[in-house]
């Protein structure tokens, strides 16, 4: 764990930067649930999170009765050729995980610019 510095981790997965690329101004955070990682820009980790609403938005399995536990929903992700099934349940999860990175790496880059100034 000593080659990585953490953003923020919940029950489904980890994010953060690759202590290598610390010299980078803008490095690259590292998303990693379910076995699959994916390497990100900042914007390219917004646009997962607008992918995330949406899918949680459309109103598919409204009619499931066990839509939270089914693997029916298509997640798309920054790559154009891989989306992911995911549950609501999991759905949620990988929102929260993206959200509290995006919210804690602009905190960060943040307080650098102000210390800075």
């Amino acid at each position: 764990m000593s080659a990585i510095e953490k953003i923020y981790s919940n029950e489904l997965g980890i994010s953060f930067f690759w202590k290598k690329d610390k010299h980078i101004s803008t490095p690259k955070i590292q998303l990693v649930f379910r076995d699959i990682g994916f390497l990100l820009s900042l914007h390219e980790l917004k646009d997962f999170s607008d992918s995330c609403s949406a899918a949680i938005n459309s109103n598919c399995c409204s009619q499931c009765k066990s839509s939270q536990n089914c693997r029916s929903l298509l997640l798309r992700t920054p790559s154009d050729k891989i989306d992911l099934a995911v549950n609501r349940k999991e759905l949620h999860q990988i929102r929260e995980l993206i959200n509290s990175t995006i919210y804690r790496v602009e905190l960060k880059y943040w307080i650098k610019d102000m210390c800075l100034n």
